[in-house]
């Protein structure tokens, strides 16, 4: 049956172009799906997670995370921005339509407010390039048959439909390189928008180097989901020089300690 619906998968796929690297998407999920699928997993991690509701510890993540959604230009989206008390988890995540969280575990490796804004530029990038409407639309066309896009679109539960494209257990080869693009891609448009926000983006490197010494020896990079610290860090300096000129022409913001 696979075989069949292959061809068809390809007539109907959406094409697509990622803001700022013009790179060319393979899109089948629409946005208006995909925003509603963000908000119904986010509301199913935020349940399941202790959610930080201290002002002193929240304010930072909300206002970092809304100064740098503003130099998105993408006023649609219903930003969203939540701390998860975990110190063990050192990651952030984001969702469809402008959901992300921050866990606390991250907040040493940040450091500062311009350490977070890296984190959040990442993670904001993820939300305006539509990653997860395109690995869902890779999944699906991966599968060739007409049960992925069923399961996409009412014959599964929404929320394990969308947590599963930000997932591993692809094949090696198929799906693991596109997620290496967009995690690179996010590296790369979250530089620029994080300067766009007058954060300064060569602490960048510094943040992605602390990272590297918090987390220890990572998988290789073919079996990764994410590139290698060191290709991170030498696309990072070969970006620095179109993100500084957005940060030259930005207010500048200030660079205060986080609480942890």
């Amino acid at each position: 049956m696979g075989g069949r619906w292959f061809p068809l998968l390809l007539l109907v796929a959406g094409c697509a172009t990622a803001p700022y690297t013009r790179r060319s998407q393979l899109m089948i999920v629409s946005a208006d799906e995909e925003m509603k699928l963000g908000a119904e997993a986010y509301q199913e991690v935020l349940g399941k997670s202790r959610v930080v509701t201290t002002p002193e510890r929240t304010a930072p993540v909300e206002a970092v995370g809304r100064r740098i959604a503003r130099a998105t230009d993408h006023p649609e989206y219903a930003w969203q921005f939540a701390l998860l008390d975990d110190p063990k988890e050192q990651n952030a995540f984001a969702l469809p339509g402008g959901k992300v969280a921050v866990y606390t575990g991250l907040l040493p490796v940040a450091q500062t407010t311009t350490g977070l804004a890296v984190v959040l530029g990442h993670e904001i990038a993820h939300v305006i390039a539509r990653h997860g409407a395109e690995r869902m639309s890779q999944g699906a066309v991966a599968q060739a048959g007409g049960s992925a896009l069923g399961a996409l679109f009412g014959g599964g539960p929404g929320t394990s439909a969308i947590l599963a494209a930000y997932g591993l257990g692809a094949q090696v080869g198929v799906l693991l390189p596109y997620g290496r693009t967009q995690e690179s891609e996010a590296d790369h448009i979250g530089l620029l928008l994080m300067a766009r926000a007058g954060y300064d983006p060569r602490a960048a490197l510094a943040f992605w180097q602390r990272m590297e010494r918090a987390g220890g020896d990572g998988p290789p990079e073919f079996l990764s989901t994410h590139p290698s610290h060191g290709t991170r860090e030498q696309q990072i300096a070969a970006w620095l020089p179109e993100a500084l000129r957005y940060y030259a022409a930005a207010p500048h913001a200030a660079d205060d300690p986080l609480l942890r």
